[in-house]
């Protein structure tokens, strides 16, 4: 099971919501450039591995495939597999976990590359609409660097934590994510905002947003609705106001528009938050298991 699902389908107290982030998204960040919920699951128990195929299909059926077509209806590269075949939840509901259940699985390293010593433009940026940073579409002939991992962990970190994603992955285009990270953020610097040329669908020339379209809150104020709400609604632990304060802080320097004013992955290491509250639950967890 992806802990995506674990974390919309139900929240988790507060030790068990940093356990299923920092001990993986942490390490994974060092990894590669892709990151996201998906990519880190629970581990199965292992006496699935030696369950018989046959009666692997007796209880969860026989798997369900769906064709792979190109959206410009071209014949597929001879690297692009001719079907794929959709998740089956073999794991338990998430609200039955305990946190000697939770052990973390990293996958998908087909995107995994060194910034280092290879270069991907944004271009070429394969992450997730909701999860990709902004450089990639306005700063599309530069490198990536680590930086963008820091804008697509924050977002998997407020994931973690509440039940509703920060920005929209539903249907969305670039220029609908755009728009919503100005909504939650505020301007976008300025030598991106004026070769925006969509920016007239959401925005009016002053830079407010357009009368009739959705407009996603601010960052507290996306915090309280998106995280804080379903935390007090599940009775899952509220965030009190220091550890607010130092969660907001955290995540919105790493959600900084440029990827040079966001902090390395060793500033986020040692931010308030992670010293203060993610790493003491975390280090709590190893040794009562």
């Amino acid at each position: 099971m992806f802990i995506q699902k674990a974390t919309y389908t139900e929240v988790c107290p507060n030790n068990t919501d940093d356990v299923y982030g920092f001990g993986s998204l942490l390490t994974l960040v060092k990894l590669l450039t892709d990151v996201h919920l998906r990519n880190v699951l629970l581990r199965l128990e292992s006496s699935l591995d030696q369950f018989p195929v046959t009666k692997l299909y007796e209880k969860y059926g026989p798997p369900e495939t769906i064709p792979i077509t190109r959206r410009d209806r071209k014949p597929l590269t001879s690297h692009a597999p001719a079907e794929a075949v959709t998740p089956v939840c073999l794991g338990e509901n998430p609200e039955n976990l305990s946190l000697s259940d939770v052990r973390v699985l990293l996958s998908d390293f087909g995107e995994a590359f060194k910034p280092l010593s290879e270069v991907r433009r944004g271009k070429d940026c394969r992450t997730p609409l909701a999860m990709r940073p902004p450089e990639a579409r306005f700063e599309s002939e530069a490198p990536l660097s680590f930086s963008a991992d820091i804008w697509s962990l924050a977002v998997a970190i407020w994931e973690v934590l509440g039940m509703k994603a920060i920005f929209s992955s539903e249907f969305v285009t670039e220029d609908d994510v755009a728009s919503q990270q100005i909504d939650v953020l505020g301007p976008m610097p300025s030598k991106w905002w004026e070769r925006w040329d969509e920016r007239a669908q959401f925005f009016e020339g002053n830079g407010r947003p357009k009368g009739g379209r959705q407009v996603w809150p601010p960052l507290e104020e996306a915090f309280e609705e998106g995280i804080q709400k379903y935390r007090r609604k599940r009775k899952a632990g509220e965030f009190d106001k220091e550890e607010t304060t130092a969660i907001l802080d955290l995540i919105r320097r790493m959600l900084a528009f440029l990827p040079e004013e966001r902090p390395s992955i060793e500033e986020v290491l040692k931010s308030e938050w992670m010293v203060k509250w993610a790493f003491p639950d975390f280090e709590s967890f190893n040794t009562n298991t």
